[in-house]
């Protein structure tokens, strides 16, 4: 065998070096999303919107504590019905109140609703999914899974116009009971969602792991199953908001919300809907305002899953 010559390199043992940059380009080109050296993922265009829109809605509801065109009860029988304006950009109503600052002051009711509702779910909820997944993974407590979610497949049975109308038959029709309605409505929601992240947690290796180093239950519920499906119980309260917009809306159009004088886009559809071959934009602009915040989080419950679920994220979706 011929002995290699001093100062010559085998051919096995030369690497080329790797260009950070031209790997980045090549998965690129490839169709892989571009990240940063941090490693940090890349925005997507549904949350972005969502956030915007989202943003847009809290700012007016924000802004309506500190100003408002006008006084929100403020009546102007002379200005009433009027079309949009320098005085009034939005309008009056049949009362001649300012449509502005009506959307404005209603956005309040919206969000509050929406807060509260969502909590009532997430903070009832997501224990009931937890619970019921840790009881599904011991040979003895399989029936009481079933109990849990059988319990739970009968309230998804109730929605909350129901829950609203039992509530206004007990107590008088208002903001607090559509608020508890919607939210144990909700309920269900969060517990399917919960307890599905939980059974994927507990059939990982390190909560095995956990477990054969006897670590009890409630401390892996904390330390490695909450953290892991925070992001699967964030999306859901983002979808679940959307649906308490519409919801409350729908109960103060049907009397059983938002009651007056206290501003509430729902209430103001129902206020215009015997003008609306007259002058339609009463019922325009809550209509329009109802939407965006609907749309907008539904497009930032859709961008939080494709940011919290990797795979959704390889596939570009």
């Amino acid at each position: 065998m011929n002995p290699t010559p001093t100062g010559a390199q085998n051919p096995r043992d030369h690497i080329d070096p790797v260009d950070p940059a031209a790997t980045g380009a090549t998965a690129s080109a490839k169709g892989g999303p571009a990240r940063s050296r941090k490693g940090g993922r890349r925005l997507n265009a549904s949350m972005i919107i969502g956030a915007a829109l989202v943003m847009l809605i809290v700012g007016l509801a924000l802004i309506s504590f500190v100003w408002t065109p006008y006084d929100a009860n403020a009546i102007d029988p002379a200005a009433r019905l009027q079309g949009g304006s320098l005085a009034h950009p939005f309008g009056t109503d049949t009362f001649g109140r300012d449509t502005l600052t009506w959307v404005m002051v209603g956005a309040r009711i919206t969000l509050l609703v929406g807060v509260v509702a969502v909590g009532i779910a997430l903070l009832i909820g997501t224990p009931i999914g937890i619970i019921s997944a840790l009881f599904a993974k011991q040979p003895w407590g399989m029936w009481i899974d079933a109990v849990i979610m059988r319990a739970n497949d009968i309230l998804l049975a109730f929605p909350a116009l129901l829950l609203a109308i039992i509530f206004a038959a007990v107590y008088s029709p208002g903001t607090g009971p559509a608020m508890v309605a919607v939210g144990i409505a909700a309920i269900p929601g969060f517990a399917r969602v919960a307890r599905s992240g939980t059974l994927q947690v507990l059939g990982s290796e390190y909560v095995r792991a956990a477990r054969a180093s006897n670590r009890r239950i409630p401390a892996i519920a904390f330390v490695h199953v909450l953290p892991n499906i925070a992001g699967m119980v964030i999306v859901q309260a983002s979808v679940a908001f959307a649906i308490s917009v519409l919801a409350e809306a729908g109960l103060s159009f049907l009397g059983l919300g938002t009651q007056a004088p206290t501003p509430s886009w729902g209430r103001m559809l129902q206020e215009s809907q015997q003008y609306l071959s007259t002058h339609a934009e009463l019922a325009l602009w809550p209509g329009v305002f109802i939407a965006l915040a609907v749309l907008g989080f539904n497009l930032l419950g859709d961008g939080l899953r494709d940011r919290f679920d990797p795979k959704m994220e390889a596939r570009g979706a």
